[in-house]
C-alpha cells in the first residue's frame, strides 16, 4: 500500500514550479538600496534534440549561485533566453520547405518545457529571442554604429564618423575621393576576403567548421575563394582587448587563450625589394637579428604579387599550385606535423642587409590573413623554414651560434634547427653580440636605410561579419547603383527578413535572399535605383549582446536605457562552456567596448567573473551523441527520479571544471539520499513533520556539527565546490536520522541548505517544518560561530621516521610541546622508540608528529 506521506518528487516539484510561475517569485527589479548580483548563463541554441543531460550542469551551478545571492540579501537577475539564428534550421528548411522560425519556435517551445522543469530560478519575464525582429532590431543598430563610427588611435577610441577629418588633397580629389577616404575608416567595411566556400551548403564556413578540406557538417568538398564580405575592424581593439583583461576574475588558462589568439608580437617590419620590379614585399618578424640568414622568401598563394612576378616558365605549375591551395583550410595549411610544399616563382627578392638576391617561393604554410601574408625564411633558426629548405634544397645560413657548445656544434652540422638566442654570427657589423642586443642595432639600422621600422603586430585578423544564408539578421545597407553604400536610417529599422519560397542560393550562385525579387529592389528618395544586401550577419551577431538587452527586453525606444544599465552591469558571474572561450568573449568584449566609447554604456568590460563547467559524458567516458548512442535524456530522468535528484547528482559528480562520466548508479544514490533526507523530517504515514522532531535545544556534537555544515556549505558555494558542500550535507544528515529526537532548529538548517541545491523538496519541507513565509526563496541564509564549530578534540597521526605507528586524540589548539608530549606518551609509539635516540621532533598542528630516530 502507497504511503500518503512519501517523498513524491513528480508531484512536489509541478506544485512548485507552478507556484514560482504564478507568484513571479524570482521578477528582478531595479532596487537601489540592496546590492545586485547579475547571473548570466550562456544562452542555448534551440536544438531540435532539445536538451541532454549535459547541458543543464552550468544552469544549475547558476542557479544555486543565484538563489544564495538572494538568501544572502542581494538583488538577483538571473535571465533567460535564446539564440535562436542558426543553420541546423535552415538545412531543414532547405530539404523540407519548413520556415526556420517555425521549426524555431517548436524546439525554443520543447526546451523551454525542459528547462523549467528542472526549477530554475530565472526571470521569464526577461526572456530574449535573437531571430525575434523586436531583438534584431538592435542588432542591425549596433552594426550601424559600426558602420558610422572611426577608430581614432590617438584617443585609443572610437568615434563617430561625422567626427572623422578630411585631408585637404582628399577633399580637393572630389567625392568619390571622400566618400573612398571614409569608407576606409569605417569599423564596418566590405572586403574581397577569400573565404572557405562551400558550393554544397552554399555558405561561407569558419575555419574551425572545415576538417580536412570538406565540411564538418555533413562532409562536403570546401574550396577557398575570395567573395566580397562584411568585415569588422576589430584589429584596432586590439590593444585594448589585451589590456581589458587585466582586472577581470577570469581563470589564467581562458585569458591566456584570448591573449594568444590576439597574439601580440614586438618587431620589425623590414622592405625586401623585387628585382626587376618596382614593387617591394613587406614582412613582420620577431626575430629581426636573424635578416643575414634569409635565404628565400615565401608569399601566401592568394598573395597579389604572385601573378606578377611569376616568370614565364613557372607560370603553369604556380597556377597549379594554387589551386591545390584554395583547397584547403587555414588549420590544415599550417598544421606543423604535415610535409612542407611549394612552388619556385622564377623572381627574387633582394635582402637589404647584404644585397644578395633570393629566390621567391609560395607555399600554403604562410597565411594571406597573418601579418602581410609574406614571410622572409630563415632555415637556420626557424623549423618550418628548415623543413621547407631541407626538402627544396635551399641555402641554410646559421646567424645564430648557441651559447651551448654541444648545441653549436649540432647546428654547425645543420643536425638541428635552433631558434633560441645566443651570439651573432655570419652577420657583417654584428658578430659577436647577443640577440637582444643585436634586434636593437638591427632595427636602428633598417630604419636609418629606410628599409624597415620597429612594429608591434598581431595575429588577430578582421572579423569576417557575413554569411550567405538565409536564417540571419539582415545587413541594414543599401547597394546604390554608382557604388555608393547607403547605410538606412535608425527609424527603418527592423529592416525584416523577406519570405522566400527557396532557401537554397540562386542559379547565379548569389545568397537566399537573392530570391527576395520584389525586396532587393528599392528606389531612392532621388531617383536612384539601388539593391538591398544579401548577405546576412553571423550567428555571432545576436550573441554579442544579449546580456544587455535582458536588463531592459521590452524597451523600444533604445537597446537598454541608460539607468538599468548602470544598476546592473557588469555581470557579477557568467557560466558556460570553454568551448565558447575565445570567439564569443572576444567578440562580445568588442561589441561592448564599441559601445562604451560611444557613451551608451559605464563600464569598460561586459564579464566581471567567468567559471567554465566541464563537459559530462556518456557512461562510457565519451563525448555524448547520437551516432554514440550514449546520450541520457533529462526528461527521463526527471520522470524516473525527479528534476532535484538530477540537479543534486550533476552537482556531486565532481569538481564543477572537470569532465566526468554519466553514471545511474550515482543518481541512484543521490536519489537514495534525498529520500533519506525527506524521512529525517517527514512522517510518511500522515505526510507531517515527524514526532521524532521537536524545538529543543541541540546537544553539543549535533550543534558542532551543525555549524561546521553551515560554514562548509557557505565556503563551498562561495568557491564553486558544489560537490564537497553535498557532501558535507550527507555528512550532516547521517548524524540527523541516527538520533532518536531531531531539534527542530538543525532540521530547518539542514533544509535551508538544501534549497539552492534541491529547491522543489526543500521548499516542501519548509512547509512541513512549519517555517516563516511563502517560499525559501528570500529566506535569510543561517549564520555559523567559529566557537561553536570548533572541534574539541582532532585525530592525529604520529609517525616515527615517517611510517604511521599510532593515532592519538588531541586538542586542535594544542601546542608543538604539548603535541610532542601526548604522542610520546602513546604505548604504541614508546614501543617504536625504545632503546633508539631521538633526534628530532616535527609537530604540525592539528595534523600529525614525526618522530626521528
Amino acid at each position: 500500500m502507497e504511503k500518503p506521506g512519501r517523498y513524491n518528487f513528480n508531484q512536489i516539484e509541478k506544485k512548485w514550479q507552478d507556484f514560482w510561475d504564478k507568484n513571479k517569485t524570482f521578477k528582478a527589479e531595479m532596487q537601489p538600496e540592496k546590492p545586485k548580483y547579475y547571473v548570466l548563463d550562456m544562452f542555448p541554441y534551440p536544438s531540435g534534440q532539445g536538451l541532454h543531460v549535459g547541458h543543464p550542469e552550468g544552469y544549475t551551478a547558476s542557479d544555486i549561485f543565484s538563489r544564495y545571492k538572494r538568501m544572502n540579501g542581494f538583488n538577483v537577475l538571473h535571465p533567460m533566453g535564446w539564440d535562436a539564428f542558426g543553420l541546423p534550421a535552415e538545412q531543414y528548411a532547405v530539404q523540407t520547405g519548413t520556415h526556420p522560425a517555425e521549426t524555431t519556435k517548436a524546439n525554443v517551445e520543447n526546451m523551454r518545457r525542459q528547462i523549467k522543469g528542472l526549477g530554475f530560478s530565472y526571470d521569464w519575464d526577461r526572456e530574449v529571442n535573437t531571430t525575434d525582429p523586436n531583438y534584431y532590431k538592435w542588432t542591425q543598430w549596433i552594426f550601424l554604429k559600426f558602420y558610422n563610427s572611426f577608430f581614432d588611435r590617438d584617443q585609443q577610441k572610437a568615434r563617430p564618423i561625422d567626427e572623422l577629418e578630411i585631408p585637404e588633397s582628399v577633399k580637393e580629389a572630389g567625392k568619390d575621393a571622400v566618400r573612398e577616404y571614409v569608407d576606409s575608416r569605417r569599423l564596418a567595411y566590405e572586403h574581397e576576403a577569400p573565404v572557405n566556400w562551400c558550393p554544397e551548403l552554399g555558405t561561407v564556413l569558419a575555419n574551425e567548421e572545415v576538417v580536412n578540406g570538406v565540411s564538418e557538417r555533413g562532409g562536403h568538398p570546401v574550396i577557398r575563394k575570395p567573395m566580397r564580405q562584411w568585415m569588422l575592424r576589430i584589429t584596432e581593439y586590439a590593444e585594448r582587448l589585451l589590456n581589458g583583461l587585466e582586472g577581470l576574475d577570469w581563470s589564467h588558462s581562458i585569458k591566456k587563450l584570448q591573449q594568444d589568439w590576439i597574439g601580440k608580437s614586438i618587431g620589425a617590419e623590414v622592405d625586401f625589394r623585387l628585382d626587376g620590379f618596382d614593387d617591394v614585399i613587406s614582412v613582420f618578424t620577431t626575430r629581426p637579428d636573424t635578416l643575414f640568414g634569409a635565404t628565400y622568401m615565401v608569399l601566401a598563394p592568394e598573395h597579389p604579387l604572385v601573378d606578377k612576378i611569376t616568370s614565364e616558365e613557372h607560370k603553369m605549375s604556380v597556377a597549379e599550385y594554387k589551386q591545390q591551395a584554395s583547397k584547403k583550410s587555414d588549420l590544415d595549411r599550417t598544421d606543423l606535423a604535415k610535409e612542407k610544399t611549394g612552388q619556385f616563382t622564377g623572381a627574387y627578392a633582394v635582402n637589404p642587409v647584404n644585397g644578395e638576391n633570393i629566390p621567391v617561393w609560395i607555399s600554403d604554410y604562410v597565411l594571406l590573413s597573418y601579418g602581410t601574408g609574406a614571410i622572409m625564411a630563415v632555415p637556420a633558426h626557424d623549423s618550418r623554414d628548415f623543413e621547407f629548405a631541407k626538402q627544396f634544397g635551399i641555402k641554410i645560413i646559421q646567424v645564430v651560434k648557441p651559447e651551448d657548445p654541444q648545441l653549436a656544434a649540432k647546428a654547425e652540422a645543420e643536425e638541428i634547427c635552433f631558434d633560441g638566442e645566443g651570439i651573432a654570427v655570419n652577420s657583417g657589423q654584428f658578430n659577436g653580440k647577443k640577440t637582444p642586443q643585436v634586434k636593437e642595432e638591427i632595427i636602428a639600422w633598417l630604419e636609418k636605410q629606410e628599409q624597415g621600422k620597429r612594429a608591434v603586430n598581431y595575429k588577430l585578423r578582421d572579423w569576417l561579419f557575413s554569411r550567405q544564408r538565409y536564417w540571419g539578421e539582415p545587413f541594414p545597407i543599401l547597394h546604390a547603383e554608382d557604388g555608393e553604400r547607403i547605410a538606412l536610417d535608425e527609424s527603418e529599422l527592423p529592416l525584416m527578413l523577406p519570405e522566400v519560397e527557396d532557401y537554397k542560393p540562386t542559379p547565379d550562385g548569389a545568397p537566399p535572399l537573392g530570391n527576395a525579387k520584389d525586396w532587393i529592389e528599392v528606389t531612392l528618395p532621388d531617383g536612384r535605383k539601388a539593391r538591398r544586401e544579401l548577405n546576412t550577419m553571423p550567428q555571432w551577431a545576436g550573441s554579442c549582446w544579449y546580456y544587455l538587452r535582458y536588463l531592459d527586453p521590452k524597451n523600444s525606444e533604445e537597446p537598454v536605457a541608460k539607468d538599468k544599465q548602470k544598476y546592473w552591469l557588469p555581470v557579477d558571474l557568467y557560466i558556460g562552456g570553454a568551448e565558447h572561450a575565445v570567439l564569443h568573449l572576444l567578440y562580445s568584449r568588442f561589441w561592448h567596448n564599441l559601445l562604451y566609447d560611444l557613451g551608451y554604456l559605464d563600464y569598460p568590460e561586459p564579464f566581471q567573473k567567468l567559471v567554465n563547467q566541464g563537459m559530462i559524458l556518456g557512461e562510457d567516458g565519451q563525448k555524448m551523441s547520437k551516432s554514440r548512442g550514449n546520450v541520457i535524456n533529462p526528461d527521463a530522468v526527471v520522470k524516473d527520479y525527479g528534476a532535484d535528484s538530477m540537479r543534486l547528482y550533476e552537482m556531486f559528480m565532481g569538481p564543477l571544471e572537470a569532465a566526468k562520466p554519466w553514471s545511474m548508479s550515482g543518481l541512484e544514490g543521490v536519489h537514495r539520499f534525498l529520500q533519506k533526507f525527506w524521512r529525517v523530517a517527514v512522517n510518511e504515514s500522515t505526510g507531517k513533520l515527524c514526532e521524532t522532531v521537536s524545538d529543543f535545544k541541540p546537544d553539543e556534537q549535533t550543534e558542532r556539527l551543525m555549524h561546521q555544515t553551515i560554514r562548509k556549505v557557505s565556503n563551498d558555494i562561495d568557491n564553486f565546490a558544489f560537490n564537497t558542500a553535498i557532501s558535507q550535507m550527507m555528512i550532516f544528515v547521517n548524524h540527523l536520522a541516527k538520533l532518536k529526537f531531531k531539534p527542530l532548529s538543525a532540521v530547518k538548517n539542514a533544509v535551508i541548505l538544501l534549497y539552492p541545491f534541491a529547491p522543489h523538496m526543500a521548499e516542501e519541507l519548509w512547509q512541513i517544518c512549519g517555517g516563516e513565509g511563502d517560499t525559501l526563496a528570500y529566506h535569510s541564509w543561517p549564520e555559523y560561530s567559529e566557537e561553536l564549530a570548533k572541534e574539541k578534540e582532532v585525530e592525529i597521526a604520529v609517525q616515527v621516521k615517517g611510517k604511521i605507528k599510532d593515532r592519538i586524540m588531541i586538542n586542535p589548539e594544542a601546542s608543538e610541546e604539548e603535541m610532542k608530549e601526548a604522542a610520546l606518551s602513546s604505548e604504541k609509539v614508546s614501543k617504536a622508540v625504545e632503546g633508539k635516540q631521538i633526534r628530532k621532533v616535527i609537530a604540525v598542528t592539528g595534523r600529525l608528529v614525526n618522530i626521528i630516530t
